[in-house]
């Protein structure tokens, strides 16, 4: 089977820029402190403030190759396209 490589659009783990802004604030000797038991709604907040919008599917890199490897079992299997 043939597939078509569709480039993908370059994307960012959330939690890896809220880690590299945090080590940035303490390098800087500050003490950043996100949220309480939960911070991913701040988290969600400091990256739409720096410009990226946060994807609750998480790595879009993984959910495209999820993706394809269930449709070629689905293809295998079933016959289906």
């Amino acid at each position: 089977m043939i597939r078509e490589e569709v480039p993908m659009e370059e994307t960012y783990n959330p939690w890896s820029v809220v880690n590299l802004v945090f080590h940035h604030l303490a390098a800087q000797g500050l003490h950043p402190v996100l949220g309480g038991a939960d911070p991913g709604g701040p988290a969600a907040e400091l990256l739409r403030a720096l410009g990226i919008e946060p994807a609750p599917e998480g790595n879009r890199h993984v959910t495209e190759g999820v993706r394809r490897e269930l449709a070629d079992l689905r293809n295998a299997m079933l016959g289906e396209r």
